[in-house]
């Protein structure tokens, strides 16, 4: 199998964090973003990391793959405004060699090895892939404060990270969004608008996103419940 280039998505802002960086913030005394960097690191399919992140956060993030050895952390690019501004950004450091383009959120830190290989191999037959859990409650859609339609449960999924897809066809979604001018806030969306028809790829309700403070807690139980 070709190689994996590995993009985490670092640059998001922490207006739901009252302002600290959920990035470098620590979790049970380890930076958040250290935890998945050491992950991919210890995959042998992956070739290389590339981090996109604030301008003021890329000497610290550069200390941080330091302090936890990742060898494979070979740069740290500055983002954009948007998350497809911040990816395509790390895009342009990808080696030429590699096969497949994996996305991962800086602030998903309780990722599992054994659903990212999962990922790259459901990648390699369809195209592409994403990791995602079945929803448990249930859905309402909303317009002007009154709900307008109830969703089948069944059909839908929360969609996490890592999204892995063939480099061909990454490249070829980040070419056609640029054209139309358009600006996606999830990766998959790049790759379904050229018409590629992606796997959703089992996971588990561990890998959360930390968005608020509240997340912190919740990850840190799921920590604890590791180590038992």
């Amino acid at each position: 199998m070709n190689s994996v280039s590995v993009i985490i998505a670092a640059a998001g802002s922490a207006s739901r964090m009252n302002g600290i960086p959920k990035q470098i913030a620590e979790l049970m005394g380890k930076p958040v973003i250290a935890y998945s960097m050491e992950i991919f690191e210890n995959m042998p399919e992956v070739a290389e990391i590339i981090v996109s992140a604030k301008e003021e956060h890329i000497d610290k993030i550069f200390e941080i793959g330091k302090k936890y050895n990742i060898s494979k952390l070979k740069k740290v690019v500055c983002g954009g405004d948007t998350r497809q501004q911040s990816v395509t950004a790390a895009l342009k450091e990808v080696s030429r060699d590699t096969g497949f383009i994996a996305v991962h959120d800086a602030a998903r830190p309780l990722i599992r090895e054994e659903y990212i290989r999962r990922c790259i191999h459901d990648a390699s037959v369809f195209g592409g892939a994403a990791l995602g859990v079945p929803v448990k409650d249930t859905l309402k859609v909303v317009e002007d404060g009154l709900i307008s339609d109830t969703p089948d449960r069944s059909r839908l999924y929360i969609t996490q990270t890592p999204q892995i897809f063939k480099k061909v066809h990454y490249y070829a979604g980040v070419n056609f969004a640029a054209e139309h001018e358009l600006d996606f806030t999830d990766d998959c969306q790049l790759v379904e608008a050229i018409g590629v028809k992606l796997c959703m790829s089992p996971s588990d309700y561990c890998n959360i996103k930390l968005t608020t403070p509240e997340d912190f807690a919740v990850a840190e139980a799921f920590l604890r419940m590791q180590d038992k």
